[in-house]
């Protein structure tokens, strides 16, 4: 038995409707938690310091490109960028060749390879364990931003 044709044709005609809904309220949702983040972080902060990424090349990247594009680092260094100079803060971009998550934020030691799924280290020169890749980045870019901060001000 076939379905009545103006019942196919609401169901045809509307789904596309609701999936464009839900998508756009995804998207407003993104936008909105990273402009409430990104002016929390301007608030709290003098200095911001962030590592430039290319964000364009590491999308060419099939197996991370849904989750960087979902996380929008793009978006959310253009909003610092415009909001710290509204505040009248510093945004400090790291050069995107410095081996944040390859040096150890102890010794100053940087390994030569580190794959990605590498997430946790140990530093053969100090012998520090257990460097998680991630925060031992945020260390590193927080000291190399406050240092050409300070290479700056002198």
């Amino acid at each position: 038995m076939q379905a009545p044709q103006f019942l196919h044709n609401l169901l045809t005609s509307s789904l596309p409707a609701i999936h464009a809904k839900r998508h756009a309220k995804i998207a407003d949702a993104r936008l909105d938690h990273l402009h409430k983040l990104t002016r929390q972080i301007v608030n709290e902060n003098q200095v911001i310091c962030a590592e430039s990424l290319a964000v364009k090349n590491m999308v060419k990247n099939r197996s991370l490109a849904k989750a960087i594009s979902d996380v929008g680092w793009g978006e959310l260094v253009r909003q610092f960028d415009y909001k710290a100079a509204w505040a009248g803060r510093q945004l400090v971009q790291i050069d995107r060749g410095y081996p944040s998550s390859k040096r150890c934020h102890g010794c100053g030691f940087a390994v030569e390879s580190l794959p990605l799924n590498v997430r946790i280290w140990d530093c053969p020169d100090c012998g520090t364990q257990g460097i998680d890749r991630d925060v031992n980045a945020a260390r590193n870019i927080l000291q190399a931003g406050t240092a050409l901060l300070a290479g700056a001000e002198s």
